[in-house]
């Protein structure tokens, strides 16, 4: 299975690498996640002061991440000095570097990190999101490299496809949607707070929880732009990475489901992700990106079709109905007159025994 795939003028021989953040914050930490294959690097964001980070920084469920992470802890002379170089010597993975945050910034590190920048992702999480801030960010490097420059869209931004036009027309090269949500409030009722170390206790949102917001984000950039998409947000498994190449993203990012899965987890997408791609249909990574069918609005009533054979009467699709319309004798019975069709029975039952309501 051919898993390479092209990111404009980035070619990476599979789609998965990690997003910018904690784990890529340092070369060990970098080199320690480019020995598990992944098809590229990303550096953590780096900006012209060291951030101060409240701690504790990091909780977890499973099902999402709350961080208050800011920007790398170390000054830019770090980078340049020690841990770029090192990680260079030591790997051969296309480098992206993340910077911010505002155009001084820019200007101040882009010609002292292009030397070992493959692409730069300017991160605008920290600043306002409007048009003409992403075409003065996108100059501010231009000037001084000839890099490719991808654009970091917070979830958000209210009209990305506006956004999207706008930093192809700037000269963008391609766009990594979506940053992490919020702020957030990870109430601990152990606690009766938060246990962020964050002003207020407020953090940011990331994880399988974003997952469809994520989506929805790549979907709208993708009919707005002809711009490559770096899709990010609630990857915690091979088949995740397909449904972002499905839904238009040409690569992915992930680095949530490290911390709530473990650092292996890259290790092991790339392990599945062939035999994924092959049982959906795939016969390489690049058939599958931007496959997912446009659908059309409709309103026909589809009523549910219960397969009493694979059915285990375990009656969650009578608990759920939000149109009474289910019943369970001696086995699920559906009335036609009530059910609406709206399609959430099919997407509940843990078995499959439900079908003819979702197309």
């Amino acid at each position: 299975m051919d898993l390479s795939v092209s990111v404009g003028h980035l070619h990476l021989s599979n789609p998965v690498m990690p997003a910018s953040g904690p784990l890529t914050g340092d070369h060990r930490k970098m080199l320690s996640i480019a020995s598990m294959n992944v098809g590229a690097m990303v550096t953590k964001t780096i900006s012209t002061v060291p951030a101060v980070v409240p701690r504790p920084c990091i909780v977890a469920t499973n099902n999402y991440v709350v961080n208050t992470e800011l920007w790398s802890e170390y000054p830019p002379e770090r980078w340049v000095e020690e841990f770029l170089p090192l990680f260079k010597e030591s790997s051969g993975l296309p480098l992206i570097v993340s910077l911010g945050y505002s155009p001084d910034d820019l200007r101040a590190l882009v010609p002292v990190f292009a030397r070992f920048a493959d692409a730069f992702e300017l991160s605008t999480h920290y600043v306002a999101d409007d048009p003409a801030l992403m075409r003065t960010l996108i100059q501010a490097v231009k000037e001084n490299s000839d890099r490719p420059v991808f654009l970091k869209f917070d979830p958000s931004v209210p009209e990305p496809e506006l956004m999207a036009k706008t930093v192809e027309e700037a000269g963008g090269d391609g766009i990594v949607a979506i940053n992490s949500l919020g702020p957030v409030y990870p109430y601990d009722q152990r606690l009766n707070g938060s246990p962020m170390g964050s002003t207020d206790g407020f953090g940011w949102l990331s994880g399988p929880a974003i997952k469809p917001v994520a989506l929805s984000m790549i979907r709208r950039i993708k009919r707005s732009c002809s711009l490559p998409v770096i899709g990010v947000g609630g990857i915690t498994s091979a088949a995740d990475v397909v449904d972002f190449l499905a839904a238009g993203a040409n690569a992915i990012q992930l680095l949530s489901g490290a911390l709530i899965k473990g650092k292996t987890i890259y290790s092991k997408i790339l392990a599945d992700l062939p035999e994924v791609l092959e049982r959906r249909g795939f016969t390489c990574a690049e058939d599958a990106i931007d496959s997912a069918v446009q659908l059309n609005e409709k309103t026909e009533v589809r009523n549910p079709v219960v397969d009493d054979k694979k059915c285990t009467k375990c009656g969650l699709c009578v608990a759920i109905c939000p149109y009474f319309a289910l019943s369970m004798n001696d086995k699920v019975e559906v009335d036609i007159q009530e059910c609406f069709g709206c399609g959430l029975c099919q997407s509940r039952c843990p078995v499959g025994a439900i079908g003819g309501v979702l197309l």
